[in-house]
């Protein structure tokens, strides 16, 4: 460089400098930043070579690009110096402002450090302020903001004028440094912006691909698959329902999204339906189709959540389980019912005889009532009703609580004894009528089992037509019969015994003939305190009774 106390070169100077300013903000990537700092230098202030070392990420300085020599260039480009050697030069030789200059006469013990150097040659100089070719000057770069944070070292070799750089060139390679340092920190934000886009769009274009697999995978699939709204006043409306679905329920996507599943469910299913969407669980249960039949399904809920605003909406999936639950329901009911004539066989006459029971006494029952109304001053009247929110007593305590059990009683004039013949007192009870088939096993044995079956399926139609719904007509076996009756008095049940009966008596044709039974009847009554095996096998004692009294009836008419 010229020297300063020349305006006009100092002019000259100012428009390189402003030029190769300008070179930098035009550059498209930070290497191409890097490469116009260190050909500015050689462009616009007056230095031969030029390289510029930049810190990277691990703290030490790399050679990034160099400018004014090819071979130099090619031989130290990309190598590395440490960051601790690095800053034992900055804190050596003379600080000119910002710069760090370092004389021949020091730096020969920089010669074996690990900073990749380039030598070059010439002569010793012939006076005070020429330059050394040992002679080495630094340009720290330092990031904007006020801090000291170190982004690289521009150093500069050979002068043209071959002197060392007056204060006009001190400060012109101070301000380019700085020029420099903001422009590499542009650089480098347009290139974190570049690779933050370029994540994005991958991105999107990741999520793009991910909601194109779940549409694809949600219209296509073979099961019926819904989304519904979660939270709001809205919640549980149905939003999307697949093609599967749709066909499912017979009614259309666009009908579809009137709907919640609420609104399809069984009323009997609500209860299983609720608990499972607040769960984000399973469960099975019957939707309703659009010809008013109802179909099963299990679902399976999901809750889809996002990770600031909460659960976004519920992901169900609906499986078609008709043909599983309809099977089910004929194993049950084989299990439940006789094969023969399709009553409930004698497990399930015995689970719904205990059902209607408990183990308390009718007696200590009374005992307790007796004492409740002498405790509020009431006097108990023979006969009274007991209210339908009875006393439950407990033997192994002192006090009782009260409980929902409607306390099964038999009529008075049973429970002395009766068969269903004697006074009705008008309490109504639970009649057990067991019959049993007179005659049976000779048409058995006479024409075969093919006969008897047919014969005790009649028997059965017969019995069931005859009784109230709400009534059960069980088989126990054999050509054993039971009948539950519930709310009948003494002559009611015998008045329902005469009726099956007759009903049982007319012929019964089997193959082109006509077959003849009878039937003896016995009528039980049941009781809080017996167990179901004692109220059949009362009743079923009533029955021998009236068969042997029968007995002896036809023979003192013969």
């Amino acid at each position: 460089m010229e020297a300063e106390s020349e305006p006009y070169v100092r002019l000259a100077t100012l428009r390189q400098l402003h030029q190769v300013v300008a070179d930098l903000n035009r550059a498209t990537s930070l290497a191409d930043t890097l490469q116009a700092v260190a050909d500015g230098v050689v462009a616009g202030l007056g230095f031969e070579l030029a390289c510029v070392n930049l810190v990277q990420p691990d703290g030490d300085l790399v050679i990034a690009a160099f400018a004014g020599n090819a071979a130099a260039e090619a031989l130290i480009t990309g190598r590395v110096g440490s960051r601790a050697s690095w800053e034992r030069r900055l804190s050596m030789g003379e600080a000119w402002g910002d710069l760090h200059f370092i004389p021949h006469t020091e730096g020969w013990v920089l010669l074996d450090d690990d900073v990749p150097q380039w030598h070059t040659e010439g002569p010793e100089p012939r006076f005070a302020d020429e330059w050394h070719p040992h002679d080495r000057l630094y340009a720290p770069m330092y990031a904007s903001g006020g801090g000291q944070e170190l982004l690289g070292v521009i150093s500069v070799d050979r002068p043209r004028n071959g002197r060392h750089p007056g204060a006009w060139g001190q400060e012109a390679l101070q301000m380019y440094a700085s020029q420099a340092a903001i422009a590499i920190s542009n650089a480098r934000l347009r290139a974190n912006m570049q690779r933050a886009l370029v994540r994005l769009e991958r991105e999107q274009q990741a999520l793009r691909a991910s909601e194109e697999s779940f549409r694809q995978a949600f219209e296509y699939a073979p099961s019926g698959m819904a989304i519904a709204e979660m939270g709001g006043d809205q919640h549980g409306r149905l939003l999307r329902t697949n093609d599967a679905l749709c066909r499912l329920l017979g009614r259309p996507a666009s009908a579809m999204r009137r709907y919640s599943f609420a609104d399809l469910v069984h009323p009997e299913d609500i209860g299983t339906l609720l608990r499972t969407s607040a769960e984000g669980g399973r469960a099975e249960l019957r939707l309703a189709r659009r010809d008013g039949t109802y179909v099963w399904v299990s679902l399976r809920n999901s809750v889809v959540a996002d990770t600031t605003d909460g659960p976004r909406f519920l992901l169900t999936h609906v499986e078609d389980i008709e043909e599983r639950k309809r099977h089910e329901l004929h194993l049950a009911h084989r299990a439940s019912h006789d094969s023969l004539t399709g009553l409930p066989n004698s497990a399930e006459l015995r689970s719904r005889l205990s059902s209607r029971l408990c183990r308390r006494p009718h007696s200590v029952r009374a005992t307790a009532v007796e004492a409740l109304d002498a405790a509020y001053g009431e006097p108990s009247a023979p006969g009274r009703a007991v209210p339908e929110h009875d006393f439950d007593y407990n033997p192994h305590t002192d006090a009782g609580s009260f409980d929902h059990h409607v306390h099964i009683v038999a009529p008075t004039s049973d429970a002395d004894g009766g068969a269903g013949g004697g006074a009705d007192d008008g309490t109504k009870g639970l009649a057990v009528l067991f019959c049993d088939l007179d005659g049976f096993k000779s048409i058995n044995d006479r024409f075969g089992h093919h006969t008897g079956d047919a014969v005790l399926i009649e028997v059965a139609r017969r019995l069931t037509t005859c009784v109230r719904d709400g009534d059960t007509v069980a088989r126990l076996g054999g050509d054993e019969f039971v009948v539950l009756a519930d709310g009948l008095g003494s002559a009611d049940a015998a008045d329902l015994a005469v009726r099956l009966r007759n009903a049982i008596i007319p012929p019964i044709r089997v193959d082109g003939r006509a077959v003849r039974v009878g039937a003896s009847f016995g009528i039980g009554w049941a009781s809080c305190g017996m167990s179901a095996d004692e109220v059949l096998h009362s009743a079923d004692q009533r029955m021998y009774v009236e068969k042997r009294s029968r007995a002896k009836v036809h023979r003192r008419a013969g």
